[in-house]
Order: structure tokens, then C-alpha cells, then sequence
């Protein structure tokens, strides 16, 4: 939220029920979600004044009762955390199902100078010598995990499915890349994703594309590094020309920058994820966060 500041660890419980704990996020972090949404002009200008007019209700009430059927406990969670905070819940709900919601907002209710950026990248490798996941958080919000949203097309895409920070957020309970991969394939997305799932102790990387109707197709990274901006790169997926087609070309010069610089060190890898030498689409984009490394 204040990238400059940083974000204070808040430590809590033990909390009954998920709603308690979501209730007490909410209390102690109500001025930083506030100032959050009063911050965010996709949320003000796009979301919120959308999911105030007629054709938003039936999506908004698919991903309530399919989001809620599969993940009660998240659901539970998000409602205490609008209730502690004083937020509504309607605000705090659509701010987190953005990416499902977006696509639906017809074109001529959109700002075109509002730029819809969601851009990450990663350069991953597995090799006798080191096993490295490199990643640069250029989205609008705090690192959390290793992402990368990927576009499908307006076909591709199905209204009112799970949403991905739902599932993100169920990959914390993986015990194993396995079980990651078996959470992240039983859920009904509505939009696609890209996760670079990450086994310490077996030195084992693997980057998982996603699509609806359950489509997934899984690569193992080895030895020959491996980089993932916003595109599909594996599965078979129409994806979008918006956002379109300076979002594809932004990810196409990103691959093509990254296919030109030596990654043969852990610092040729910081140094990639870093770079700024293309003025017009960098891979760094946002200086929002230090680039980070994970060593295993």
C-alpha cells in the first residue's frame, strides 16, 4: 500500500472463526484500506461504478455463490475484513475479483488513458551450479506471491468463475508442488494465470499456465533459464490484442530483451529482472519494489 514505508507485520490470534480474523485485519488496517481504494482509479472510475448498474448484478451474484460455495472460509474472511474496516463489502469484494470483473465492463464505459497494468516478470532456472526464482512485483499491489497474469481472450473467458486471489490464497496450504498443482487445477477460474510454483527441499521449479474450464498445462524448469512475462508461453490459449495490443507488445519486448541478456549467474538474474534499458517497455517498469531473489 505505502511501498516507501513499507507495511508493518501485524500478528494475530488465535481467531475462532475466519471472519474473526478478517474482522481484526480490517480494525487495525481500516486507514490504510481506505486510503487503498481512495487511491485506485480502475476501482473509482471503472469497478465501482459498474457494479452499480443492471447487467453487473448477475455476474457480481455468480461470483458471490460460486466464490463463496468453493472458498466459505476466504468469503468469511474478506466479509470480517470489510466489516472491521468500516468498508463496504461490495467495495472489498470487487477489488478483489478485478480481473474477473473487468473483462465485462463494456468497452465504451471504459477510460482508455487509464492504463489496467499488471505487469510481472520472472526468469527462473534449476542447474547443478543454483536454483534461482527471480521476480520484479510491477502490479499495483504488495508482492505476495510468484505471478504473472497472462490475457486470455474475451472468448476464453467465463463469467462468474473462482477468482485467482482466492486461489492464490488457497496455495498457502499446499504441503507439496503436487498439492499446489491439484488446487490450482480443481478450481473454476473465470480468467487465466500464470504461477511459478517453488519446492525448496527437491530443488524443483515448476510454471503453471491456467485457463478456464480447468485447462492447465504444467513446464518444469531446468537448467536452460526459463522467463515469463504477461503471455502464454505453453498453453494453448487465444489471448487478448488491450489493454490490448500494447499489453502484448509490451510482453513481447520484454521476452525479446530478456533472450538478449547473459543469465549464466545469480547476479546476470537480479541484473535481468532489473533492467531498464528499454525506455519504452522495460522489464522493471514500476518502482514500486526492490527486485528479490529467492536462492534455494
Amino acid at each position: 500500500m505505502e511501498a516507501a514505508k513499507g507495511l508493518e507485520i501485524y500478528e494475530i490470534g488465535p481467531c475462532k472463526d475466519p471472519y474473526q480474523m478478517g474482522f481484526s485485519i480490517g480494525n487495525h488496517f481500516s486507514n490504510l484500506i481506505r486510503s487503498r481504494l481512495s487511491r485506485d482509479s480502475i476501482f473509482n472510475h471503472q469497478l465501482l461504478p459498474f457494479s452499480q448498474t443492471p447487467q453487473a448484478q448477475s455476474l457480481l451474484h455468480s461470483l458471490s455463490h460460486n466464490n463463496n460455495t468453493k472458498f466459505p472460509d476466504y468469503w468469511n474472511e474478506i466479509r470480517g475484513m470489510a466489516h472491521g474496516s468500516g468498508v463496504p463489502f461490495l467495495h472489498i469484494m470487487i477489488l478483489n475479483f478485478r480481473k474477473e470483473i473487468l473483462p465485462f465492463i463494456p468497452k465504451s464505459e471504459k477510460v482508455e488513458d487509464e492504463e489496467t497494468i499488471d505487469d510481472c516478470s520472472d526468469i527462473l532456472v534449476v542447474s547443478d551450479s543454483m536454483a534461482v526464482a527471480a521476480h520484479n512485483e510491477d502490479a499495483n499491489v504488495a508482492l505476495a506471491f510468484t505471478l504473472n497474469s497472462v490475457p486470455p481472450s474475451e472468448s476464453e473467458i467465463v463469467a462468474g468463475g473462482i477468482g485467482r486471489n482466492f486461489v492464490s490464497r488457497d496455495l498457502l496450504e499446499a504441503t507439496s508442488i503436487e498439492d499446489a498443482v491439484t488446487r490450482i487445477r480443481s478450481s473454476q477460474v473465470s480468467v487465466g494465470h500464470s504461477y511459478n510454483l517453488i519446492d525448496v527441499k527437491l530443488r524443483r521449479i515448476l510454471n503453471v499456465e491456467t485457463a478456464s474450464s480447468q485447462r492447465l498445462s504444467l513446464h518444469e524448469v531446468g537448467s536452460t533459464p526459463f522467463f515469463h512475462a504477461n503471455m502464454y508461453l505453453h498453453l494453448e490459449v487465444n489471448q487478448v490484442t488491450m489493454y490490448y495490443i500494447a499489453h502484448d507488445q509490451n510482453s513481447i519486448s520484454r521476452q525479446n530483451r530478456a533472450a538478449l541478456l547473459p543469465k549464466r549467474s545469480k547476479d546476470d538474474l537480479l541484473s535481468l529482472i532489473g533492467d531498464t534499458a528499454d525506455e519504452e517497455y522495460p522489464i522493471y517498469m514500476q518502482d514500486l519494489c526492490t527486485p528479490k531473489t529467492d536462492n534455494l
